[in-house]
């Protein structure tokens, strides 16, 4: 199975040389991988570039973006940039940070999930973090999601659930909607993978309310929309946030903000997270 890798990049000199290295790396090669330079300001173009010279199956685009970081929509209208540069002729296309270190079996093992059946829509492993000198689960969703930083698709579930949505809740949205259209998702916790920045390092207050306003896009409504900033604010340490989460929600509610999903789809995910909530409690 072919597989193209698009990533979204944003002054990731830092980190940018250690993961195209360890794509580089891979037991099974991707055909394709796709760098936006999203505007950056320091070396992450001239990094990439010295590794499309010696890799040809590596691109640079480079996009003109404002330097504002919101949650979602920046990165997402940069991959939207990357698949302008590639074809149709791929089995798997996968969306991945900039910031990341993959283990040399990875895409190698998401491949054998693929090929094992063909109901299986996404697949991703695990993010981890460096804490006190030892690398720690990243565990700001729970275990059948998968993150943000590493989604695989196949392209006839990346085609049907209609791409990557520009906004924040995509990396939400993709998954319910999968599952709407009755694809697997599979996570598969053998698969340790380095995050060399934790999730949300950067947002602003602004990005803070963006949480709460993608739990409203997603058509949570208010009761699941307040357990899962509870939650999620409990999870990173800053029970806070959890008003930030609902001050968002409103907002979005009084600007009736356009949903991610239709009203058909909007029933299903209420009823897919009331499911998901009695398993948990019983």
């Amino acid at each position: 199975m072919k597989y193209y890798v698009i990533i979204p990049a944003y002054n990731e000199e830092v980190f940018m040389s250690l993961t195209l290295q360890s794509l580089v790396e891979q037991t099974v090669l991707p055909t394709k991988i796709v760098v936006v330079n999203d505007n950056s300001t320091d070396k992450t173009p001239e990094i990439v570039s010295e590794f499309a010279s010696k890799h040809p199956f590596i691109t640079l685009v480079n996009k003109k973006s404002d330097a504002i970081h919101l949650p979602g929509s920046k990165v997402i209208q940069a991959f939207h940039e990357g698949e302008k540069h590639i074809d149709d002729n791929y089995d798997i296309i996968v969306k991945v940070d900039a910031d990341l270190i993959f283990p040399k079996n990875y895409f190698e093992t998401i491949i054998k999930h693929f090929q094992s059946d063909d109901k299986i829509g996404m697949v991703g492993g695990f993010c981890y973090i460096e804490k006190n000198g030892n690398w720690i689960l990243e565990n700001l969703t729970d275990k059948d999601h998968i993150r943000g930083a590493l989604k695989a698709y196949r392209k006839e579930t990346f085609k049907q659930i209609g791409g990557l949505k520009p906004q924040m809740g995509w990396d939400t949205v993709d998954e319910l909607l999968s599952k709407f259209y009755n694809w697997k998702v599979v996570t598969d916790e053998s698969l340790h993978v380095k995050h060399l920045k934790p999730t949300g390092a950067s947002y602003n207050q602004a990005a803070r309310f963006k949480q709460g306003e993608a739990f409203y896009t997603l058509g949570y409504g208010f009761f699941i929309t307040a357990v899962a900033s509870l939650k999620l604010a409990m999870r990173k340490g800053k029970p806070l946030l959890f008003l930030d989460y609902i001050k968002g929600f409103w907002k979005a509610m009084r600007e009736n903000k356009t949903m991610l999903v239709t009203p058909e789809q909007a029933k299903f995910v209420r009823k897919y997270r009331w499911q998901k909530m009695k398993e948990k409690l019983f």
